[in-house]
Formats: structure tokens, C-alpha cells, sequence
């Protein structure tokens, strides 16, 4: 009958009867979430206080001692559908809650790839192969964190939402170029000490740009926290010897650390205006010889396990 008829939500349960003890029926209950929405109401001996106990310990939500009082039945039952009452209530509340933040945690969503690709296209508009630039390492990113979450050190902290902050604002990583002049962006040969100290300020306005568009005194958003990260420590190296702070080894922050690489590599293998492209071979030969150097460890051999599927993003993404 519980199975069949779905509008039953209350139940009054003999533990005495020929058959099958309440116990019994109650283990069949508690065994199929079919009967979950359904509260049991235990009748019980006015002695047995170990079964009322062990009737509620197996779900029952209430105990009536016989012989029944029929005025104090109804009150029971009556409360009773007054709390399934409210419970049907709190249920739906919650559904058009959940509803209401999906639809707003989509809307933030939006609002922020939205945020990110304007900014992303400051660049393209300055540059196609800056433009270029982000979109493989946007690739890139996601390739890496994808491969590095299979291993120990970073299962926990690689997690997909992790991962997708990453990939979106890995986009942003040079957005202080747009502050940097083409003089020094599209020299064709090398720059002098003060044309280095010069383009080494893009971090520094990529960061403020970011930084000054958050209300003050309210939390960070996470995606916010990656996009400083990675802007503000790409330039990092593990042994302490990159800026803008000249961090080392783990205390450089780990978007940082994934940037790094990733940033250096597809400059090695892309031609620039100041240099021609290297060759695959050359540019892995100096990523190994600067492993623990500029580079984490443990990122660059991940890194240097996938460089094929690296290679395959370049080619889809090289101005021709």
C-alpha cells in the first residue's frame, strides 16, 4: 500500500503485531529511499521503554503507549502533519532558493567572461600576436592543470572549479601591456636596461587596473584572486631571482609557478619581433636547463610529459 500511494506520509506502526514485528517493518522503510518522506508513528506497551528507544533510533519520529488515548492519538497526529506541513514548505522555499542562486551564480558567470574577453580584446586590438599569445596559453593552461591533477602533489588542490578560474583568467596575465609603449612592445631588437625596467612595470599595472575596480571591504571573489595571481607572480622564478618580489620555490604562489612556464615556452617556440622561434628540441633543452631554477620542479616534468599536445595547440593558434 506505502508503495502504491504515494499521498501517505504518515504512518501509525504496531511493534506487536502477528506476522512481522514494527522492527522488521521499519528496517524494510529504512532500506528503500522510496519511503524516505514517510514519518512512523510507533505504538508500544506502556513498559517497553527499550523499544520505544530503539523505535526512535531506527527513525520513528514519535511513540504512543498503549492503551491509546484517542484525544491524545489525534494531537499527535495533528502536530504531526503540521510539521510535515512546514517541512513541504521549507522544501519548496528551498527549491525557488536554489533556483534564485543558480541563476545568479550564471549571471556572475556571464558578467565575468564578459569582463575578461573586453579586457582580452584591449590586447588584440594593440596586437593579434599578443592575442594569439593568450589564447595558447588559455589552452595551454587548461592541457597542464588537467594532466598535473592526475598526480599526488596536486589532486587535492587542482579541482575543476580550480582549474576553470585558472584557464578564464590566465587570459589576463599580460593585461598591463595595454599600459606599455609599442616603442618597447614592438622593438625589433633588444632592450635596454631602462626599456627592461620599463616593460617589467606591466605586472605592477595589470594588478592595480585589477585591484582598483574592487569595493573596498568586501571579499575577493576566488576568480579575482587567480587573475592577481597569475599577473602579479608569472614573472617569478623558483630560485628567487624573478620580479616584481623575487619569491622563491613554493612561497611564489601556485598559478604563478603554472603561468611561468607556460608563458616562457610558447615564447621560446614563437617568432617575436626581437628574436626568430626556436625549435621545439632547443626550447625543451631550455626548459630542463632551467628546471629548478626558473622553473617549479614538479610543474616543469608534468609539463615536459604532455609538450606534443603543447606543440598541437601552438599550431592552432600561430599567425599566419
Amino acid at each position: 500500500m506505502l508503495r502504491y500511494d504515494p499521498d501517505i506520509h504518515l504512518v501509525i506502526l504496531d511493534l506487536n503485531m502477528p506476522k512481522m514485528n514494527g522492527f522488521e517493518v521499519l528496517e524494510i522503510l529504512n532500506s528503500d529511499s522510496y519511503f524516505k518522506h514517510i514519518r512512523v508513528i510507533i505504538l508500544t506497551n506502556a513498559e517497553d521503554v527499550e523499544d520505544e528507544i530503539k523505535g526512535l533510533q531506527m527513525g520513528a519520529v514519535d511513540f504512543i503507549r498503549k492503551p491509546i488515548n484517542l484525544n491524545a492519538l489525534k494531537t499527535r497526529i495533528d502536530v504531526h502533519k503540521k510539521l510535515l506541513e512546514l517541512q513541504h514548505d521549507t522544501e519548496d522555499a528551498n527549491k525557488i532558493l536554489d533556483r534564485k542562486i543558480a541563476e545568479a551564480t550564471k549571471a556572475l558567470v556571464i558578467t565575468r567572461d564578459i569582463t575578461i574577453q573586453a579586457l582580452v580584446g584591449l590586447i588584440e586590438v594593440r596586437n593579434l600576436e599578443s592575442y594569439n599569445h593568450i589564447m595558447r596559453t588559455q589552452e595551454m593552461m587548461s592541457l597542464l592543470c588537467n594532466h598535473l591533477k592526475g598526480k599526488k602533489k596536486f589532486k587535492n588542490v587542482l579541482t575543476d572549479e580550480y582549474i576553470q578560474e585558472l584557464v578564464k583568467t590566465s587570459a589576463l596575465h599580460d593585461i598591463g601591456k595595454v599600459a606599455i609603449s609599442d616603442s618597447i612592445l614592438l622593438k625589433p631588437g633588444k632592450l635596454t636596461d631602462d626599456e627592461f625596467n620599463q616593460m617589467k612595470k606591466h605586472v605592477d599595472y595589470g594588478v592595480i587596473a585589477l585591484k582598483k575596480e574592487l569595493p573596498e571591504g568586501e571579499e575577493v571573489p576566488s576568480f579575482i584572486k587567480r587573475a592577481l595571481e597569475i599577473i602579479e607572480f608569472h614573472h617569478e622564478k623558483y630560485d628567487g631571482t624573478g620580479y616584481p618580489k623575487g619569491l622563491k620555490g613554493e612561497n611564489i604562489p601556485l598559478p604563478g609557478r603554472l603561468m611561468a612556464i607556460i608563458d616562457v615556452f610558447d615564447a621560446l617556440i614563437n617568432e617575436r619581433v626581437y628574436k626568430k622561434a626556436y625549435t621545439v628540441e632547443e626550447s625543451v633543452k631550455i626548459i630542463k636547463e632551467n628546471i629548478g631554477k626558473h622553473f617549479d620542479p614538479d610543474v616543469a616534468t608534468g609539463f615536459l610529459e604532455i609538450v606534443p599536445q603543447i606543440c598541437t595547440i601552438n599550431t592552432l593558434y600561430t599567425q599566419r
